[in-house]
């Protein structure tokens, strides 16, 4: 893949990088978003409960694997628990911004152009997607896609290169992957491993004995952490039924509407790269240039984890993550296939979302939280504690809002534990509801929280309080 016509400069496509990159920090000052408050709230609940190895969210067992909260509580340790929002998404961005590294890395290996590697690392931090909002959000999809990556990136140049050292990393990030979200992880593998052994020295080399070794440890420490460290406490299960909870459809329209929308969601989401390279592969159609085995690698591993995404009746496009990259992989191909006028129109666009994510994350997003979505729920935390004063305090609101009221309620109580469901009995307190429910309580206090309300349910002295 050498370039027959230079015509870029590696050095300035790795400071737009640095600049798409810094471009992350502003977020880390952002309220809450969305469900950003669980993985914050589950670290701090089994911080305070000296808990390792079961995620508690709530005083309940969420039956998930902890290491994005394993990184979270060893960090806070260092910054204290009050920065721990921000600490979320540090490790969110160190691990979107180390999975456009490992991308350069393997598009390196496969092609041999520093150039064209720093383009594929490139496309995939300016996916719209990545960019503005999935790149710096506090959730575990960016870690989880960073390690199963990183796995199937390992292995594909392990079968390259018949390196054991490589599957041996290969089958630790692909651990580290399931460690950090779900079962799911394999499947990635899974596919990753079919593909690359449809070539007969890749699958000499996977089924060597040495190989099979590798991935029989890889499936022992699964099993440990299912048998010895959870006792067989039912987390595999749950893992599992969640997986086929996505099989069931709810309706045929509802399935049909999703059939033509997903990919076309996807679609917007890896623009403008996405968009350049369906351009550019069209209108260089009648090419005879041949396309290198690498790109119909990269394709064929992103397509064929695709479809299982797509053809479930319920999925969402974050699950995609882990295959975001080989996705940006053929996209920086067919627009490197296009140069020179590709590389020029390509890296305007890239400067332009800069500018807008920069917009965005500087003026607009913060004028949003400050108005509408954001400060009222540290005001409203506030209240409610002013309110509960020395009554038992409780929640059952799980939605978006409600979660991050209780964040700041947790840190604003600590030494406090974090406040959980309430207890089967109970006579006097205050709990956070999502509705007026006579059954929890008399309604005591009531927040317009952006597009929704919060309710303050009080029982016996506690309702004497004001």
């Amino acid at each position: 893949m050498k370039p027959a016509n230079p015509s870029l400069d590696v050095t300035r496509l790795w400071w737009l990088y640095v600049i798409a990159a810094a471009a992350f920090l502003p977020a880390l000052n952002f309220h809450y978003v969305g469900e950003e408050a669980i993985f914050p709230l589950v670290s701090l609940e089994m911080w305070h409960r000296g808990e390792w190895v079961r995620q508690f969210l709530f005083g309940a067992d969420l039956q998930h694997p902890p290491l994005f909260n394993w990184i979270i509580i060893v960090v806070c340790q260092v910054t204290g628990w009050e920065s721990m929002l921000a600490v979320a998404r540090v490790v969110t961005i160190t691990a979107t911004v180390s999975t456009g590294l490992v991308l350069a890395w393997l598009a390196l290996r496969v092609s041999g152009d520093r150039e064209f590697a720093a383009l594929a690392a490139l496309v995939y931090m300016m996916f719209a997607d990545i960019a503005l909002y999935r790149g710096w959000l506090a959730y575990v999809d960016p870690l989880f896609g960073l390690f199963v990556f990183s796995s199937m990136a390992l292995l594909w140049i392990a079968c390259r290169e018949r390196r054991l050292p490589l599957l041996a990393l290969a089958v630790v990030a692909l651990t580290a992957g399931f460690l950090t979200k779900a079962l799911t992880a394999y499947v990635f593998y899974g596919v990753a491993v079919l593909v690359l052994a449809w070539e007969r020295d890749a699958r000499r080399f996977l089924l060597r004995p040495a190989s099979l070794a590798i991935h029989v440890a890889g499936a022992a420490v699964v099993a440990i952490w299912f048998g010895a460290l959870l006792g067989g406490e039912g987390q595999d299960v749950r893992m599992f039924r969640e997986i086929l909870d996505k099989l069931a459809p709810t309706s045929i329209l509802d399935y049909l509407v999703k059939l033509v929308a997903y990919p076309l969601e996807t679609l917007v989401k890896l623009a403008p790269a996405s968009l350049l390279a369906a351009y550019y592969a069209w209108a260089r159609r009648d090419s005879a240039e041949r396309v290198p085995p690498s790109f119909r690698t990269a394709a064929a591993i992103a397509a064929l984890n695709f479809l299982p995404y797509w053809l479930a009746p319920q999925s969402h496009t974050r699950y995609l993550l882990p295959i975001y990259p080989f996705a940006a992989l053929a996209c920086a191909f067919l627009i490197w296939n296009a140069r020179p006028p590709s590389i020029a129109v390509t890296l305007r666009w890239f400067y332009g979302l800069v500018a807008v994510k920069l917009v965005l994350a500087l003026a607009v997003f913060p004028y949003y939280q400050k108005v509408y979505r954001g400060e009222n729920h540290v005001r409203a935390a506030r209240e409610i504690l002013e309110r509960a004063a020395q009554h038992p305090l409780y929640t059952y609101n799980v939605s978006a809002t409600g979660l991050s009221v209780k964040a700041y309620i947790d840190l604003m109580r600590l030494p406090q534990p974090p406040i959980t469901f309430p207890p089967e009995q109970w006579d006097t307190g205050l709990v956070i509801a999502y509705t007026v429910d006579p059954k929890l309580g008399k309604l005591a206090a009531q927040y317009r929280l952006g597009g929704s309300n919060l309710y303050l349910l009080c029982r016996g002295s506690a309702c004497d309080s004001r």
